[in-house]
Protein backbone atom coordinates (compact mmCIF):
# COMPACT_ATOMS: atom_id res chain seq x y z
CA UNK A 1 0.00 0.00 0.00
CA UNK A 2 1.94 3.39 -0.55
CA UNK A 3 1.02 6.57 0.91
CA UNK A 4 -1.22 9.44 -0.15
CA UNK A 5 0.28 12.24 -1.69
CA UNK A 6 -0.40 15.56 -0.98
CA UNK A 7 0.33 18.63 -3.44
CA UNK A 8 3.00 20.86 -2.68
CA UNK A 9 0.81 23.62 -2.15
CA UNK A 10 -0.85 21.28 0.64
CA UNK A 11 2.65 20.90 2.09
CA UNK A 12 4.15 24.20 2.12
CA UNK A 13 0.82 25.26 4.07
CA UNK A 14 1.89 22.62 6.42
CA UNK A 15 5.18 23.41 6.67
CA UNK A 16 4.40 27.48 7.32
CA UNK A 17 2.00 26.49 10.16
CA UNK A 18 4.42 24.16 11.75
CA UNK A 19 7.29 27.55 11.48
CA UNK A 20 4.90 29.89 12.45
CA UNK A 21 4.08 27.72 16.01
CA UNK A 22 7.53 27.43 16.71
CA UNK A 23 8.24 31.04 16.52
CA UNK A 24 4.63 31.38 18.64
CA UNK A 25 6.33 28.83 21.28
CA UNK A 26 9.80 30.35 21.45
CA UNK A 27 8.74 33.65 21.92
CA UNK A 28 6.36 32.86 24.94
CA UNK A 29 9.17 31.34 26.36
CA UNK A 30 10.90 34.83 26.38
CA UNK A 31 10.38 37.16 29.26
CA UNK A 32 8.47 40.79 27.95
CA UNK A 33 10.41 43.83 28.12
CA UNK A 34 10.12 46.43 30.23
CA UNK A 35 9.60 49.88 29.22
CA UNK A 36 12.85 52.15 28.43
CA UNK A 37 14.28 55.11 29.98
CA UNK A 38 16.82 57.18 28.06
CA UNK A 39 18.86 60.00 29.07
CA UNK A 40 19.94 62.10 25.82
CA UNK A 41 23.48 64.48 26.10
CA UNK A 42 23.50 66.29 22.88
CA UNK A 43 23.52 63.81 20.23
CA UNK A 44 24.72 60.63 22.39
CA UNK A 45 21.47 58.80 23.77
CA UNK A 46 21.92 55.91 25.82
CA UNK A 47 18.69 53.82 27.11
CA UNK A 48 17.90 51.12 29.42
CA UNK A 49 15.08 48.51 30.23
CA UNK A 50 14.32 48.45 33.84
CA UNK A 51 16.76 47.28 36.53
CA UNK A 52 13.60 46.35 39.22
CA UNK A 53 10.13 45.95 37.36
CA UNK A 54 7.18 43.64 38.63
CA UNK A 55 5.11 43.79 35.09
CA UNK A 56 3.40 46.52 36.17
CA UNK A 57 2.42 45.34 39.88
CA UNK A 58 3.88 47.64 42.83
CA UNK A 59 7.17 47.09 44.08
CA UNK A 60 8.34 46.30 47.54
CA UNK A 61 10.14 49.44 49.09
CA UNK A 62 12.90 46.79 50.37
CA UNK A 63 13.03 45.98 46.60
CA UNK A 64 13.54 49.58 45.59
CA UNK A 65 15.88 50.64 48.01
CA UNK A 66 18.18 47.40 47.13
CA UNK A 67 17.91 48.00 43.25
CA UNK A 68 19.11 51.89 44.06
CA UNK A 69 22.01 50.47 45.67
CA UNK A 70 22.81 47.88 43.00
CA UNK A 71 24.69 50.35 40.42
CA UNK A 72 27.40 47.90 38.87
CA UNK A 73 25.73 46.92 35.79
CA UNK A 74 24.49 50.70 35.12
CA UNK A 75 24.59 52.12 31.80
CA UNK A 76 27.06 55.52 31.55
CA UNK A 77 26.63 59.13 30.46
CA UNK A 78 29.40 61.61 30.05
CA UNK A 79 28.13 64.83 30.41
CA UNK A 80 29.73 68.29 30.31
CA UNK A 81 28.42 70.91 32.78
CA UNK A 82 27.42 73.05 30.51
CA UNK A 83 25.38 70.79 28.90
CA UNK A 84 21.12 70.14 29.13
CA UNK A 85 20.58 66.45 29.98
CA UNK A 86 17.34 65.22 28.70
CA UNK A 87 15.61 62.51 30.18
CA UNK A 88 12.76 60.42 28.47
CA UNK A 89 10.36 57.62 29.42
CA UNK A 90 8.39 55.34 27.35
CA UNK A 91 4.72 56.50 27.41
CA UNK A 92 3.46 53.94 29.37
CA UNK A 93 5.90 55.38 32.94
CA UNK A 94 4.75 58.75 31.88
CA UNK A 95 0.84 57.26 32.28
CA UNK A 96 1.76 56.46 35.83
CA UNK A 97 3.86 59.26 36.85
CA UNK A 98 7.70 58.79 37.35
CA UNK A 99 10.12 61.10 39.44
CA UNK A 100 13.97 61.55 38.85
CA UNK A 101 16.18 60.19 41.87
CA UNK A 102 19.68 61.82 42.27
CA UNK A 103 22.13 59.70 44.76
CA UNK A 104 18.91 58.19 45.93
CA UNK A 105 17.19 61.41 46.40
CA UNK A 106 14.03 63.23 44.72
CA UNK A 107 15.66 65.47 42.32
CA UNK A 108 12.22 66.65 40.55
CA UNK A 109 8.57 66.51 41.38
CA UNK A 110 6.49 63.52 39.84
CA UNK A 111 5.63 64.04 36.07
CA UNK A 112 3.47 62.38 33.69
CA UNK A 113 5.42 64.39 30.88
CA UNK A 114 7.74 61.80 28.63
CA UNK A 115 10.47 63.60 29.12
CA UNK A 116 11.99 66.40 31.21
CA UNK A 117 15.39 68.61 31.09
CA UNK A 118 17.70 69.11 33.75
CA UNK A 119 21.05 71.49 33.59
CA UNK A 120 24.39 69.39 33.86
CA UNK A 121 25.72 71.08 36.45
CA UNK A 122 23.22 70.04 38.71
CA UNK A 123 24.83 66.45 38.98
CA UNK A 124 28.17 67.78 40.37
CA UNK A 125 26.71 70.43 42.42
CA UNK A 126 27.10 69.08 45.78
CA UNK A 127 23.72 71.95 47.13
CA UNK A 128 21.60 69.12 45.10
CA UNK A 129 23.37 65.71 46.41
CA UNK A 130 25.91 65.41 43.54
CA UNK A 131 29.31 64.51 43.54
CA UNK A 132 32.27 66.18 42.11
CA UNK A 133 32.82 63.06 39.36
CA UNK A 134 29.49 62.38 39.49
CA UNK A 135 25.89 61.14 40.50
CA UNK A 136 23.79 58.39 39.90
CA UNK A 137 20.21 59.21 38.62
CA UNK A 138 17.07 56.73 38.60
CA UNK A 139 13.85 56.83 36.88
CA UNK A 140 10.95 55.83 39.77
CA UNK A 141 7.55 54.72 38.23
CA UNK A 142 4.44 55.51 40.34
CA UNK A 143 3.15 57.90 42.73
CA UNK A 144 2.76 58.13 46.37
CA UNK A 145 3.80 55.09 47.85
CA UNK A 146 3.40 52.60 45.63
CA UNK A 147 6.71 52.52 42.99
CA UNK A 148 5.92 50.35 40.03
CA UNK A 149 9.72 50.56 38.46
CA UNK A 150 13.03 51.71 38.35
CA UNK A 151 15.52 52.60 35.88
CA UNK A 152 19.05 53.70 37.09
CA UNK A 153 22.34 55.39 35.12
CA UNK A 154 25.30 57.04 36.20
CA UNK A 155 26.37 60.50 35.25
CA UNK A 156 30.30 61.07 34.78
CA UNK A 157 31.99 64.49 34.22
CA UNK A 158 32.97 65.18 30.57
CA UNK A 159 36.24 66.82 31.22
Amino acid sequence: MTSPRFPASRRRAVAALGAVSAGLLALSACDKPTPLATVTVGTTSVNSEASCYNDGDPLKAADVQKCLKETDDVKTVKVDPDATVRVGVDPKIADEGWTILMNGQPLTESSEKTYRTIPGSVFFNQQYGGGAKGSTISILEGSGQKALGLWSFKIEKDD
